[in-house]
């Protein structure tokens, strides 16, 4: 079991940029397929990106893709979610997950550990 921890969320203004952080500890990812989720307020936990353990392979949720940005770097244990042009419509809880699985996944049963996730803030 690897233990994620998410930082870099808060208040933001509406076309501002951020960048989340997902780090591990516990044991290495670097054999985990990871991803980002986020639960907006009154919804259900959607899937915004993953990468397969390598990073060359990425996946998003369509229509994610142009402002969402997933990359990792294993040799720190750690994945992150580029948002660019934040809008009031991503105010959410962000959280990161990881899985044993082959390639990437959208399928939020296949990934077996998660963050306690973040809180994101957009103000208009």
């Amino acid at each position: 079991q690897v233990q994620l921890v998410e930082s870099g969320g808060g208040l933001v203004q509406a076309g501002d940029s951020l960048r989340l952080t997902c780090a591990g500890s516990g044991r290495t990812i670097g054999r985990s397929a990871m991803a980002w989720f986020r639960q907006p307020p009154g919804k259900e936990r959607e899937f915004i990106a993953g990468t397969d353990w390598t990073g060359g392979n990425t996946q998003y949720q369509p229509g994610m893709m142009g402002r969402f940005a997933i990359s990792r770097d294993n040799a720190k244990n750690t994945i992150y979610l580029q948002i660019n042009s934040v809008q009031p419509d991503d105010t959410a809880v962000y959280y990161c997950a990881a899985g044993v699985v082959r390639g990437t996944t959208s399928v939020k049963s296949h990934y077996t550990d998660w963050g306690q996730g973040i809180q994101v803030t957009v103000s208009s």
